[in-house]
Parts: structure tokens; C-alpha cells; sequence
């Protein structure tokens, strides 16, 4: 039977970068993929833009957001407006009552979040919203989640360290993966920073190697009911 999915991201790329090479086969196989973003992104990080300035980088980036979810065929993406790298100047009810109204709306059985240690206290703030919004009561519809690395935030948290226990070959889709993040040209960095298009394929073959594939996405599960 096919699944919904929904990834609940913190930022525009996130989404990407945790997981669209496996959420590309998933909905290859015939599952529907949807994403939640739920903060504004890098256009609330400098408070002295001008106003112009900053509708014009947020257009820019709304942009960006639709060509790269359009890029593996995300049937639609959600879209909030909390404060980067603010979250927790937020009261965590509103943050949980976001996700929950998607959820609810999409009732799905699978989510792919933020992993709970990461650097970016978005990061960590999204997956505490995630686990009060999927609450595991008997009418609740998400029966699997798991949480997904970002590169320049999981791997820099040291000594938290983030230890995968699921892994999916993505040596079929990891070019798509590199094709959407392509669309968010206003994100990325030149290596040897994590995250640039070299990084994304180091790290895919980094993973690889621990299970003796060629490219992987690696997960950290934090649910899963049969």
C-alpha cells in the first residue's frame, strides 16, 4: 500500500540535504512526499536589510524552495515564517500547533526530521515539535519517524555525535538530490565547506562506505510501528 510522507524541516535546503535522494525513490515506488518548512530562512538573519532588500531576498528564496521540491515531484510544500536561528524565542505550542495542522491535514505515515542533537538549535527545537505533534496515541497516522544529518550543523555538534542505524542506498537518485539542491544557488558554499555540492557526494560515499554501498543516506530511527 503506498505512504505519505512528510519531512518537517527547519530551514529552505534542509529539506534536501536530509533526505531527498531516499524521499525521490520513495515517491518513484508511488508514495506521495510532502514538506513543511517552518522557518523564514537566511533573509531574517541580518536585522539591518532594508525592507526592499529583504521582500526581495524572500521572493528569491520562496523561489528556490518550489524548483527544488518541484525537482523530485513534492506534491506541495508548507510553508511558515518563524525567526532563523530563533526558534526557542517562540513558544514551543505554537511550533508544534504549525506542524500539527499539516499533519493533520496530510495524515501521513512516515516523517523525516531534524536529528536531536544538531548545533542549530532550530534543528533541535523542530524535532521536539515533531515528537509532541506525533504523540504515539492509537488514532495518531504517523507510524515511522526518522531523523536526518544536515550537513554544517549534525556533524559540527561534536561530542554529540550522530550514530545512523538505518540506511538507504541512494546511488540511483543521489544526482537528483544534487539537482535540487542546485536550485538553492543562494544557500550553497564552495567546498571545502560541508555544505556544497562536493560535500553532499562526500558525505553520500562516506556513508556508503560504512555499509558497503557506494552512496547512502543514513538515519537516525526514532520510531517505527508494525
Amino acid at each position: 500500500m503506498n505512504k505519505k510522507i512528510l519531512i518537517v524541516a527547519a530551514h529552505p535546503d534542509d529539506e534536501v540535504l536530509g533526505c531527498f535522494a531516499t524521499v525521490s525513490k520513495l515517491i518513484n515506488q508511488g508514495n506521495e512526499a510532502y514538506t513543511l518548512i517552518l522557518g523564514e530562512g537566511k533573509t531574517s538573519r541580518d536585522e539591518k536589510r532594508v525592507i526592499e532588500k529583504r521582500k526581495d531576498e524572500l521572493k528569491l528564496l520562496n523561489k528556490e524552495i518550489i524548483e527544488a521540491n518541484n525537482t523530485i515531484g513534492i506534491k506541495k510544500v508548507y510553508t511558515e515564517n518563524f525567526p532563523d536561528n530563533r526558534f526557542d524565542s517562540v513558544a514551543l505550542l505554537d511550533i508544534v500547533k504549525a506542524v500539527t495542522k499539516v499533519k493533520e491535514e496530510i495524515k501521513p505515515d512516515i516523517i523525516f526530521t531534524h536529528y536531536e542533537n544538531d548545533l542549530n538549535i532550530d534543528h533541535q527545537i523542530t524535532y521536539k515539535a515533531v515528537l509532541t505533534a506525533t504523540r504515539p496515541m492509537e488514532e495518531e497516522s504517523v507510524k515511522e519517524i526518522y531523523s536526518f544529518e544536515i550537513l554544517s550543523s549534525t556533524e559540527w555538534s561534536y561530542p554529540l555525535s550522530f550514530y545512523p542505524d538505518f540506511f538507504v542506498d541512494v546511488e540511483s537518485s543521489i544526482e537528483l538530490k544534487i539537482e535540487a539542491m542546485k536550485k538553492y544557488n543562494s544557500e550553497l558554499h564552495e567546498y571545502p565547506h560541508p555544505r556544497s555540492i562536493e560535500g553532499i557526494r562526500l558525505n553520500a560515499r562516506y556513508q556508503g562506505m560504512r555499509v558497503g554501498k557506494k552512496c547512502v543516506e543514513a538515519f537516525k530511527t526514532v520510531r517505527v510501528i508494525k
